[in-house]
């Protein structure tokens, strides 16, 4: 059997963080992810977008994990070469009745600590972006992009550096709690391997919810339920009007059909919110037709036509279709009671900015089952 003091289960960006906190702090670690690479699913299927932290609750672990992760990243990307950019982002109101909400959501990243939100009129917002039919904005000047798989390769590179290893193709079976640790039972590529260890990280992403009721010895009960809401892109044929990432008023699920460009200047809509009974990743083109309506409410323009399908990605809800966004979760000894298990529950968008600072939060979280 083998022993270590920390496994992760999970090679997305947020397991990958958590890695590399734990070795950095002295930690053996083993990272298990069950595809055959890093990254496979939310991380590598997003917006790729360093959220500023302006749209969620005062005060809630989300708004915190994005404010503190959004500066972490910034210093992170610079000092280790990862590509990325202070794009700036608008939000635009599509008509003057919105007006209201833009100063809302002003008011409410100022209690999150984001203060440098900038208000526009419809003469400034049009100056700045001449494409967008905006009565007015809000423009964020600390919204950015980055390269998601380089960033989580960074994260590999340090945890690595400090004596982590990363199984490929190693799927949890089940777990069992026991006085001195947690076994797992590991199929490795098909054959069985059980590993034990002193501290668990459930980083699994999309699975993490199902995942954790096969351990044994937890209080299942308490552990939320997984939903599946995807999020569908087009790209946009030919050079894009824009400068910045635009976005109007957030929709519920998600924060409306917006336009992001890559760190090559491609400009990409999306992500509408479609849910789902369960993991399917296949894009139905025909979807491009709500987009034109949605679209065309701030950016008139767009061709009939000038949408093709790029990819889509799958937000690891805890919450059901029509009920409350859930904050993320970060369920530890303090909250279920059993010594060196952590799960992350719920972590989808902001949780590429956030990967640093909800790799903090779980390190203090274990910091009394590795003896710190």
């Amino acid at each position: 059997m083998e022993h270590t003091d920390v496994i992760i289960i999970g090679a997305g960006v947020v397991g990958l963080a958590c890695a590399r906190a734990f070795a950095q702090a002295g930690h053996e670690v083993i990272v298990i992810e069950a595809e055959d690479a890093i990254g496979t699913h939310t991380s590598s299927r997003n917006s790729e977008v360093i959220h500023a932290g302006i749209y969620y609750p005062p005060g809630s672990l989300r708004a915190w994990a994005c404010v503190r992760g959004k500066h972490l990243l910034y210093e992170y990307c610079a000092s280790h070469g990862v590509e990325h950019r202070a794009i700036t982002k608008l939000i635009a109101a599509v008509n003057p009745e919105q007006g209201e909400e833009l100063e809302r959501l002003r008011v409410n990243a100022m209690a999150n600590g984001v203060n440098d939100l900038q208000t526009l009129d419809m003469a400034q917002s049009r100056r700045l972006e001449p494409a967008v039919g905006a009565h007015g904005a809000l423009l964020s000047p600390s919204t950015g992009i980055i390269d998601s798989h380089g960033l989580m390769l960074a994260y590999l590179g340090d945890a690595e550096d400090c004596g982590a290893m990363l199984a490929f193709k190693c799927r949890v079976l089940s777990g069992q709690v026991q006085t001195d640790g947690i076994l797992l039972d590991v199929d490795a590529d098909g054959e069985s391997m059980p590993i034990k260890a002193r501290c668990v990280i459930n980083s699994a992403g999309l699975f993490a919810p199902d995942l954790a009721r096969t351990i044994s010895g937890t209080p299942h009960e308490m552990f939320p339920h997984a939903h599946y809401a995807k999020g569908n892109y087009f790209t946009l044929q030919g050079k894009a009007p824009f400068s910045r990432l635009i976005y109007p008023l957030p929709e519920p699920g998600g924060l409306g059909v917006h336009v992001t460009l890559d760190l090559g200047g491609g400009a990409r809509f999306g992500p509408d919110v479609q849910w789902l009974d369960g993991i399917d990743y296949d894009l139905d083109a025909s979807r491009a037709e709500r987009f034109y309506p949605a679209v065309r409410s701030w950016y008139p323009q767009l061709a009939d036509g000038a949408l093709t399908p790029a990819y889509t990605g799958i937000r690891p809800k805890i919450t059901a279709q029509g009920e409350p966004a859930a904050d993320f979760m970060i369920c530890g000894p303090t909250e279920h009671g059993i010594a060196g298990l952590v799960h992350l529950f719920g972590i989808e968008s902001p949780g590429l900015t956030a990967s640093m600072a909800v790799a903090e939060k779980v390190l203090e979280s274990a910091a009394s089952s590795l003896g710190q």
